[in-house]
């Protein structure tokens, strides 16, 4: 799914308007429509009080247009515009003369007043600002939405909270509404996603207002959302005149004292996820451990007994993963370098690897085209330095990989595959996942994706997908705080049924069946 920028979203409005001979005002009209209809299903007519909070822009003008629909059918509501300029959008004041036609006077606010009463049980619908804000809101402003925030009211927002912008964090986090839902048109916004702005979005879901297809269609985005439509026609299927020869050998080389055990979750994860033969290079302390955890797993073991000092590569290796626990003796960063220099097959670099690279930048300008990396947040700062905000961190990660012809896997609430100029959102995963070994799971999967024969990009995209799933399967039975990664790769094979399953049919459709 496309993560359309704010000037595509108003281009996408003007093309719908030529294309299809209607008026801006229709469009406003299908907005308000969709969002009324969204909540008269769940309200049903409820007797709750709603309070809607009008900007003067477009946003605001859908707002009012949803007022009308909800005195129509009998909600009670109370309209407030936030009158924070003397500018007006021409589709605002279209929609502001009918609501006055039904005999329906909205409270404008100036700032000169005490901000209205909202009770705990009612609804505040935020239509205050849009995607056009470009400034921060005008104190008073900024202490209404503060106050709506601490109503403790349910807030529905229009399209994207109020004080949020689209292409940079907020000066005041109290000046921005912390929205409960928001009704998204068309398309979700690249802030819902960022650690720094998702905070003020609880939920969301998108409404169809009818933007034209040939737009959305043709039109190239910076940013894509990855659900299980996009990842589906990845999944090369297996034939049935095959052998474990045919899904590749991933080599694993990591592990230290005390931390084989990130060498073993990769390894496992590489096999639970298909690939054919997978061989750990391991110090000689790990060689029992993980033999007898994994018998699956092949294990070749260093001469030096707590970290490794060498690799080795041999052809019959279809993708070498490494980094996970393999510390940074002075003889394991020598290895790595001579390795680095040398190899130019598939690479998935996590962990220690990434460590190394950040202490020896000499060394990036050696990695093989599409390697794959797979930084936490804090390896990624070692990686490229520090940042302003979240906004610029994703500029700097196309950067690095547009300059070393990478690929970067932000591992994050919603992991990010950035490929040259272009991000890949994940939507599954959830906060059980923030334990440790999990990281070491996801380059396991990467690696064996890889060496099925999965392109760099898409065994990306479709291991990160599928390890979120994994996750999520795994707390609907053990809870967040039980998680652990071997837990998550014992759900790996139910991600790949989920895939593959059909939806349930709607309760109408159920009682439909003969």
């Amino acid at each position: 799914m496309k993560i359309f920028s704010a000037q595509q979203i108003y281009d996408a409005d003007n093309f719908t308007i030529t294309k299809q001979d209607i008026s801006s005002d229709i469009l406003m009209e299908r907005s308000a429509l969709r969002i009324f209809e969204w909540m008269h299903q769940r309200l049903q007519g409820a007797q709750v009080k709603i309070h809607l909070f009008c900007g003067i822009g477009n946003n605001g003008g859908d707002g009012i247009a949803l007022a009308r629909y909800l005195q129509e059918n009998g909600y009670d509501i109370k309209v407030y515009v936030v009158n924070y300029s003397e500018k007006r959008s021409k589709d605002f004041l279209i929609n502001l003369d009918r609501l006055k036609d039904r005999k329906l006077w909205p409270e404008f606010l100036d700032g000169n007043h005490d901000a209205p009463k909202v009770q705990r049980e009612d609804i505040v619908v935020d239509a205050i600002f849009g995607i056009g804000l470009n400034r921060p809101p005008a104190p008073w402003v900024g202490e209404l939405i503060g106050h709506l925030n601490v109503s403790g009211a349910f807030t529905l927002a229009v399209d994207i909270p109020s004080g949020m912008f689209m292409e940079r964090i907020p000066e005041n986090p109290e000046h921005v509404i912390r929205a409960n839902y928001v009704l998204s048109f068309q398309a979700p916004k690249i802030p819902f996603f960022l650690p720094q702005t998702g905070i003020y979005v609880n939920q969301w879901e998108l409404l169809d207002i009818g933007l034209d297809a040939e737009y959305l269609l043709t039109t190239q985005t910076a940013f894509e959302f990855i659900g299980k439509p996009e990842v589906l026609p990845m999944y090369i299927p297996r034939l049935k005149f095959t052998h474990k020869g045919t899904y590749g050998h991933v080599l694993a080389i990591g592990g230290s004292k005390g931390k084989i055990g990130a060498i073993r979750l990769a390894s496992e994860a590489a096999l639970t996820t298909g690939a054919g033969r997978v061989t750990a290079q391991i110090p000689k302390c790990g060689y029992l451990p993980l033999q007898t955890s994994v018998p699956e797993v092949m294990v070749e073991a260093d001469d030096q007994e707590d970290f490794l000092t060498n690799f080795f590569v041999s052809d019959s290796h279809s993708v070498v993963c490494l980094g996970m626990g393999m510390g940074q003796e002075d003889k394991t960063v020598s290895a790595f370098n001579r390795f680095i220099k040398q190899y130019t097959g598939p690479l998935v670099i996590d962990a220690d690897g990434l460590n190394i690279l950040a202490k020896h930048p000499e060394l990036k300008g050696h990695l093989p085209k599409d390697a794959i990396l797979t930084p936490h947040p804090k390896e990624l700062k070692r990686l490229l330095g520090d940042w302003k905000d979240d906004f610029e961190k994703l500029e700097l990660v196309k950067a690095f990989s547009i300059k070393y012809k990478c690929i970067v896997i932000l591992k994050g609430a919603h992991t990010i595959v950035v490929q040259g100029g272009k991000g890949f959102i994940n939507s599954t995963g959830n906060p059980g996942m923030a334990t440790a070994g999990t990281g070491d799971v996801l380059a396991g999967m990467v690696a064996s994706f890889l060496a099925q024969g999965y392109g760099p990009l898409q065994a990306s995209i479709f291991a990160v997908y599928l390890h979120g799933l994994a996750g999520d399967l795994a707390i609907a039975e053990n809870g967040y705080e039980a998680m652990t990664a071997s837990k998550l790769i014992d759900f790996i094979g139910k991600s790949f049924l989920e895939l593959f399953k059909r939806p349930e049919p709607a309760p109408e459709e159920q009682q439909q069946q003969p």
